[in-house]
């Protein structure tokens, strides 16, 4: 099947310099109707681009990277042109008219999941770096898929033993092997399913990270949630007012507590009420508590009441409105948000928290559902292969547990999900 030759930028808009990717069999031949001759592979050398009547179109600089060598693994050339939205697309024109077409979101990225130069971890590390909004999720989307291919190596490594070591039992029943064999075999396959299962164990904290924590704000109206949630965040999302009831939905804000991106919540003020409106609002804020990650129970000084919360959900309480009395209750944190006493406090110690909640530290993380899926399914297979004493059961529990370990790097069975995989990447990519 012959394969388009693509193009796209790849970086952002607005820029001094915009670079567009050309990648496919006919990269070069398209670019030299443009440049003439191209300049030596890697070199980057200053050409003048001319469309087919010989109008010049822009001076760039022009830089090939010749097949397996490149992104890609097909030849590709970087235009390094202008950055004005007249000249990318007078040069856009002119690769649609020798040839070219504009890359699908993600092309670039499968076209080099198919020709080897990545595997479907890398990939999805690759989307999740362009994503990144913390330094946190920029350090797990680099050194987190590193960590997880490596141990992806190492378990394929195993499993091919285990399975080797299951055939020279089918296949020699009567050798006389020792019984130590099949035990060491059994022994094998429970470390190998211990390492999968700390992985999954680990999996909420790393999705926890890509995807943000959930701190929610619950307490009595006018107790200061909406002030509270204006100070950690250092902006004015919510209205503040004196009138309990103020706030009737929950208003959402996303900060950064030391490289971990955190959903904010204010909710509505926990009371009876009569008033339809302000009811739905405070049966949303409770929907929102019984999701999140973290509860920050409020309640005002001095004499704080604080709200019921649901089971099994970590509450961090905080006696808000110290400024208004000289004393407050101990055992507790104490802020005052109008005055940003405590606030300091407080954002350490929900630093501290949303470190904790993420922390993935010497296990490999697994931040999206389908990797969970993948690693499920081989561990499930895993299990299977120690509660049979069938030696040609338990061979094919552990081919199932290899094949899903293959789904999980792309190496099979992977052409069902790759449309999923990359069409959330950005065109450039």
């Amino acid at each position: 099947m012959t394969t388009a030759t693509i193009f796209a930028p790849i970086t952002g808009r607005g820029g001094a310099v915009t670079v567009l990717r050309l990648s496919g069999p006919d990269a070069n031949a398209i670019c030299t109707k443009l440049i003439g001759n191209l300049p030596k592979s890697r070199r980057a050398s200053l050409r003048t681009l001319r469309d087919a009547y010989g109008s010049i179109l822009d001076n760039a600089l022009v830089t090939t990277f010749p097949a397996p060598n490149s992104f890609t693994g097909e030849h590709c050339v970087e235009l390094s042109l202008h950055g004005g939205r007249a000249v990318l697309a007078a040069v856009t024109n002119a690769l649609i008219a020798a040839g070219a077409r504009p890359a699908e979101p993600g092309e670039f990225s499968r076209r080099a999941f198919q020709n080897g130069k990545l595997d479907l971890l890398q990939a999805e590390a690759t989307a999740d770096l362009i994503a990144a909004e913390t330094q946190a999720q920029r350090r797990q989307a680099l050194e987190g898929a590193d960590a997880l291919h490596n141990a992806c190596q190492t378990w394929r490594e195993a499993l091919r033993l285990l399975m080797a070591q299951q055939e020279a039992l089918i296949d020699f029943p009567d050798e006389d092997l020792p019984p130590e064999v099949d035990q060491t075999l059994t022994q094998n396959i429970q470390t190998l399913l211990a390492e999968m299962q700390s992985t999954l164990t680990a999996a909420p904290r790393a999705e926890r990270l890509r995807e943000g924590l959930e701190f929610v704000i619950l307490g009595p109206p006018n107790a200061g949630k909406s002030t509270l949630l204006n100070a950690l965040a250092g902006a004015d999302i919510a209205i503040v007012s004196e009138t309990p009831g103020t706030t009737r939905d929950t208003i959402a804000t996303r900060i950064d507590l030391n490289g971990i991106p955190i959903n904010l919540t204010d909710t509505a003020g926990l009371r009876e009420t009569t008033d339809p409106i302000e009811s739905e609002g405070i049966t949303r804020a409770q929907t929102r508590a019984k999701n999140a990650d973290l509860i920050i129970a409020v309640a005002p000084a001095p004499h704080p009441q604080f709200p019921h919360t649901p089971e099994g959900i970590e509450t961090l309480h905080v006696i808000t409105k110290t400024d208004l009395f000289e004393t407050a209750p101990m055992g507790f944190l104490h802020v005052s948000a109008k005055t940003g006493a405590g606030i300091t406090t407080l954002l350490e110690t929900l630093s501290r928290i949303a470190l904790r909640l993420t922390d993935t530290t010497g296990i490999p993380p697994l931040s999206r559902p389908r990797q969970l899926a993948c690693l499920r399914d081989s561990a499930a297979a895993l299990t299977d292969a120690l509660t049979t004493t069938e030696p040609e059961v338990r061979a094919e529990n552990l081919r199932t547990a290899a094949t899903a370990l293959g789904r999980l790097t792309g190496l099979i069975g992977v052409e069902e999900i790759l449309d999923a995989v990359f069409s959330g990447f950005c065109i450039g990519k």
